[in-house]
């Protein structure tokens, strides 16, 4: 097509087809989703495909209906795949290429473009993103009819969004958002792995996973960058590391390359680790390593301990893929007396009985026969590997090694399936990343994961954002506290190395951590570099969900919130609505994230940098609000790192007035209930 985009400005246009298209197949050159179980019955399958056909004209239905049969009955859900777009390259394309009256519109096209890009998509055929179920839309009419109607929109109408659903384009402002997303927002009573999977068959509702379903995700660079920052943070909190050192002959074990992009491997050798990723599909380990973030993969479990183990003696920074089950490694390593320093887990347990996670002792293939034909046996084969995976990992921890649950599910989902990962008092063996690592060292203090994309597609404006995002956080270090001056050094290093590391896949995009302060700093600094012609487009800002703000999520985002509010949903909620009113271009809000369906909520937004001095003031209200809402809830609940950072925030904003907690003495305690009595 080269730069003459006449022809995708028409196919997006055009909306679903007066014309039914040829079926194009199933792709070959792409990895599919699991067959999905059976979940609904007879009359329940009728109004799931009455529910499908609502989207076209009655005189197709005869034709859609039949083959919309056959899709519900041999994958468990309507994909729609006749509507799959095969005229077009599907990645994320320069703005100026999309028909739209909007830059903003434009930009949320390119975004949700990048999530279904091939390179960047778990199963793009599928509509799923990453994660394993993290969707964009349920079926491919919904995009085409999205994208019709993002070319349409004005900057005084806004997009309705019901999981992935476009509801239509309603009369609004300039200053309102332009999209408004929602994903499975089920009634909290209602709101069950079982009654997810039942009213996604439906058609009616879908699991977003914050990102995907709200068009923030920039590939596996964000995964990386905090899969990063946690191994260096861990690594000086338990292996007794300074700052300034690198992991060089410490080694790292861990499973997944798929759902949760292959993060670990790339983190672990930028780090400086040697590491072991095992991953039971071969398509995504081959992926990874074709993609540069594997260095080998092997599939002998023996080889790749050797060569782990090697590579520490010498302090090689390496990632060795092993394709096969991360509980014959882990028992492998206990058989042969191992000791490994650090060991997690980033498969989609969330996703445990949909294909997230497959049991021992099963070929991939056998096993996701199973998980479609006999979905009991299959959920119960995963029970058992769990256990077995547990008490492996319990016995590697009993040698040393310093264990974390990422945040995927993995103790919650070993948990429930008769695990020994529980102490006396109901709670998990091992911390999350976030209560004992991610949430101390930066939440509190309003460092979470900022992103932005380059909505040019020049990789010199990102090679210049990057720069300017240097400089920013260098100028910051000059008069930046004790308290947050480690966060400021790795991501300075980070920034520096970013380019070099080859983090791109899809967008020109990048992530760093950064607080209020560095992300205004940030993004001004880049809507002044647009307004001068330094960078040549526009620029969308983002953030990920396991951030400061924005997601409650007591298994993870905010498992070091201790106050018994770890189970409410207020902030997530505050914060989809204030960013809506402070100049976001599009928010979110979605039941589940990287923990799973019911068990979190999560408010996000997209946000459009075109260089104006409106954006420049949306900019410093809407980024101040976003961080510090969650800092001043972390502060709330006695948080020493977020008491601190609130505090410095009020003193540079004489507007900003936070409600402090005095904090109670447990000799108070123990007075109090023994009846004000003298101890």
């Amino acid at each position: 097509m080269g730069d003459d985009y006449t022809g995708l400005r028409a196919h997006l246009a055009e909306g679903i087809p007066e014309d039914l298209p040829l079926h194009p197949g199933l792709a070959s050159n792409v990895d599919h989703a699991p067959k999905r179980r059976q979940v609904l019955n007879g009359k329940e399958k009728k109004l799931a495909l009455r529910n499908a056909l609502r989207y076209f004209h009655p005189k197709h239905h005869s034709v859609l209906g039949a083959e919309f049969a056959e899709e519900l009955d041999t994958f468990g859900r309507i994909i729609m795949w006749r509507f799959r777009p095969t005229e077009y390259e599907m990645k994320a394309h320069p703005i100026e290429a999309y028909p739209a009256k909007s830059q903003h519109a434009a930009s949320i096209m390119l975004m949700i473009q990048n999530n279904l890009d091939p390179a960047v998509a778990q199963f793009p055929h599928e509509l799923i993103t990453y994660g394993g179920n993290g969707s964009v839309f349920q079926n491919w009419a919904q995009y085409r009819l999205t994208m019709q109607y993002l070319s349409q929109m004005d900057d005084e109408q806004t997009l309705v969004m019901y999981s992935g659903h476009p509801m239509g384009l309603f009369p609004s402002h300039k200053q309102a958002p332009r999209v408004v997303v929602t994903n499975g927002m089920m009634i909290p009573s209602e709101s069950t792995p079982d009654n997810y999977e039942r009213l996604n068959a439906l058609g009616v509702t879908q699991y977003g996973q914050m990102t995907a379903g709200s068009y923030m995700y920039i590939g596996p660079q964000g995964i990386v960058h905090g899969t990063t920052i946690t191994l260096l943070n861990a690594a000086r909190a338990h292996l007794g590391l300074t700052g300034d050192q690198g992991l060089g002959g410490v080694t790292f074990v861990t499973s997944g390359l798929g759902g949760m992009s292959g993060a670990q491997a790339k983190a672990a050798v930028i780090a400086g680790a040697s590491c072991i990723v095992a991953e039971s599909n071969a398509h995504a380990a081959h992926k990874r390593h074709e993609q540069g973030w594997l260095t080998e993969v092997t599939d002998n479990i023996d080889t790749a301990i050797d060569r782990m183990v090697k590579a520490a003696q010498d302090k090689v920074a390496i990632s060795i893929g092993l394709i096969g089950n991360i509980v014959e490694l882990w028992e492998r390593l206990v058989e042969r007396n191992i000791k490994v320093d650090l060991g997690s887990d980033q498969t989609s347990l969330h996703n445990p009985f949909q294909g997230g996670y497959f049991p021992v002792g099963f070929a991939y293939e056998e096993s996701a026969a199973m998980l479609s034909d006999d979905p009991e046996r299959f959920a119960s084969e995963v029970r058992k590997t769990l256990i077995r995976h547990a008490d492996a990992v319990n016995t590697m921890s009993d040698m040393g090694m310093y264990f974390w649950d990422y945040g995927n599910a993995f103790l919650l989902e070993a948990g429930r399936a008769g695990a020994d990962v529980l102490n006396d008092d109901g709670s998990f063996r091992y911390p999350s990343y976030v209560e004992d690592i991610m949430g101390p060292m930066c939440f509190d203090y309003g460092f979470g994961p900022y992103r932005w994309v380059c909505c040019s597609g020049d990789s010199k404006d990102l090679e210049t954002t990057d720069r300017i995002a240097m400089e920013v956080l260098e100028s910051m270090i000059d008069s930046a506290p004790d308290e947050i001056m480690q966060q400021l050094k790795d991501n300075i290093r980070w920034i520096k190395e970013a380019g070099s590391n080859n983090m791109v896949v899809g967008s020109q995009a990048r992530i760093l951590y950064a607080d209020d302060e560095g992300r205004r700093l940030i993004a001004s600094a880049m809507n002044s570099a647009i307004a001068s012609g330094v960078i040549s487009g526009p620029i969308v800002l983002g953030r990920d969900h396991h951030d400061v703000s924005g997601t409650d999520s007591p298994y993870r985002e905010t498992a070091n919130i201790r106050d018994g509010s770890m189970w409410t949903a207020d902030m997530a909620v505050q914060n989809f609505v204030g960013d809506a009113f402070r100049g976001a271009t599009w928010v979110s809000l979605h039941n589940g994230g990287g923990v799973g369906w019911g068990q979190v909520m999560n408010g996000g937004f997209g946000m459009l940098l075109d260089g104006s001095s409106e954006c420049e003031e949306k900019l410093q209200s809407m980024l101040h609000w976003d961080v510090n809402n969650g800092v001043a809830r972390r502060a709330w609940a006695r948080n020493d790192g977020a008491n601190f950072a609130i505090k410095r925030a009020m003193e540079s904003n004489e507007r900003l007035k936070i409600t402090l907690p005095h904090s109670a003495t447990d000799e108070v305690l123990e007075f109090a209930f023994k009846g004000g009595k003298e101890l």
